[in-house]
Parts: C-alpha cells; structure tokens; sequence
C-alpha cells in the first residue's frame, strides 16, 4: 500500500506537502505513510480514495483495477 500511496502523490506531480495538505496533517506525517512508519487511518484512507478517486481496494492493494465500485 505504501508504493500506491506514492506512486499515486507522484504521477499527479504532487509534493509530499501538497498532499499533507490537502489530507490537513503535516508533511513528516505523511512522508510516514509513504514509508510505512506509521498505519494510515482509516479516515486518511476514505480521503485518498476520494482525493484521487479510486477504490479504497485500489490503495489497499487488494485490487489492481482503481476504479469505484458502485
């Protein structure tokens, strides 16, 4: 999950701090998501899914396919 969440960050061209941002913590929080230091929250999950608009699954790793799930 930590690859997707970067590989994610880095094909929209976005800063670690950008995306701390846009998720309102700080930009070593994040970089520890990244890095798998630190689990990611639920809550911080269900916003990437939303920021970047694919399937918590996706980010999960559980599914290669990004797309939503309606």
């Amino acid at each position: 999950m930590f690859r997707r969440i970067r590989d994610l960050r880095e094909d929209r061209d976005l800063t670690q701090k950008e995306l701390a941002n846009a998720l309102s913590c700080s930009q070593q929080v994040y970089s520890n998501y990244e890095l798998g230091q630190r689990d990611v929250p639920t809550e911080i999950l269900i916003k990437l899914s939303f920021f970047y608009q694919v399937s918590v699954d996706y980010i999960l790793e559980i599914s290669d396919n990004p797309k939503i799930q309606k």
